[in-house]
This record gives C-alpha cells, structure tokens and sequence, in this order.
C-alpha cells in the first residue's frame, strides 16, 4: 500500500521541523511538501500529488482558512487537517467550514496525529478536544441552523455542480460543461453529501430547495 503523502504547511520551520519528525517516523506516512503559508501551498498542489494537507490557520499572505477554500475547489479529494495553537472556536469554525475535515492541537503527540491523519483519510471527521467535539460535530451535520445555507459552506464549484444535479445532469455531462473531469465531479458530490447529510441526488435536491440554495424556478 503506497504512503500516505503530506503537504506540511506552517510559517514556522521549526514547527515544522518538529512535526515532520514525528510523522516520518510513522509507517506509511511520508511528508512530501512544506510550505510556510497558503499560497505556496496552492503552488505545491500544482506539481506534486499529496493526500492531506497538515494546515496552520494563521500564516501571511494566505492563510489556512483561505487556502483551505481553494483546496476544496481545485482539489475536493485532497483532505485537510487544520493545525491550531488554542481552542479558538471562531478560527476552527471557519476552518470547517472551509472544507477542513478537522483540526488538531500543535501540541499533540505523535500517537494523535497518526489518528487524526487515519481517521481523516478514512473519510471522517477528528477533532481533538472534547470540550469543542459537539460544537463541531453540529456545525458539520448543520444542525440547528435556519433555513438559508447557514453553518454548512458550500463552496463556488460545489454550488455550480449542485445546480447542475438539480437539472439532472449526469457526472459526465457536468465534467463536459465545466471543463472538469468525471472523477473530480464525484469528488465534489460526495462532499455535497457528506456536508448536507443527504443520502442520495433527491436528498440534495430536497436540502437545496429546504434552505433556499437554488429556488424550484431555477430548476
């Protein structure tokens, strides 16, 4: 089974330094790229294929809340893991919100950031401290939130490709009309769902139309 490849992105080195220590030296993990802010972050996706994104939330230039939304645009397979000093829910909520499928505390031992990594690639969502967990767990199944897109973000892209599902287009005609492939159009329904809660296309449907997304008459 090929490594899991990690872009390390922290605008201190010696954080970096440290935290790449402790993930090389786990089986099957290998970090492949640094960067010290986001948009070098964007420039190493170009060139290099990674998995997940380690990401610092604040940094110059871009910061990982910023890079964390044109990760999820250009690259919805690509999870990110939010990298954070202190329990500010503010800065974590946007991180999530983002598309960042949850953060973990620098100060966390090798053992947690191996689970976060695992739990992540795995689909799900890692949070790392329980006094936020049921926050964040509502804030990603969006409940509790009023009838408008509230807490859930949908970015540019997935809001394009929803529109185009409502009409019932297929992925390959979608991949047709936005100049994207068929694989990254799945990519982005199974965001769609995940962030929704729906099951299935009619679930998406359903939530658009309940939160007022895309109104019936644009169908």
């Amino acid at each position: 089974m090929a490594n899991i490849k990690i872009l390390l992105a922290d605008d201190h080195k010696i954080v970096r330094d440290g935290i790449k220590l402790m993930l090389n030296s786990q089986a099957g993990i290998e970090v492949a790229a640094e960067a010290g802010n986001g948009k070098q972050v964007l420039e190493k996706l170009e060139n290099i294929y990674i998995d997940i994104v380690v990401m610092d939330i604040n940094m110059p230039e871009m910061d990982g809340i910023a890079a964390t939304k044109e990760i999820k645009n250009k690259y919805p397979d690509i999870k990110v893991l939010a990298l954070t000093m202190s329990n500010d829910d503010l800065h974590i909520r946007q991180m999530i919100q983002a598309g960042a499928s949850g953060y973990i505390m620098k100060s966390a031992g090798r053992g947690d950031l191996k689970d976060a990594i695992l739990t992540i690639m795995d689909g799900k969502h890692y949070f790392s401290d329980e006094a936020t967990n049921s926050i964040m767990m509502d804030l990603v199944k969006g409940k509790g939130k009023p009838s408008s897109p509230g807490l859930v973000h949908i970015t540019d892209r997935e809001l394009e490709i929803l529109e185009l599902i409502i009409k019932e287009h297929t992925n390959q005609e979608i991949a047709e009309k936005l100049f994207i492939s068929s694989r990254t159009v799945d990519a982005h329904r199974r965001n769609l769902l995940q962030k929704t809660g729906a099951r299935n296309t009619a679930g998406l449907v359903k939530y658009a139309f309940k939160h007022n997304i895309i109104s019936p008459k644009d169908n």
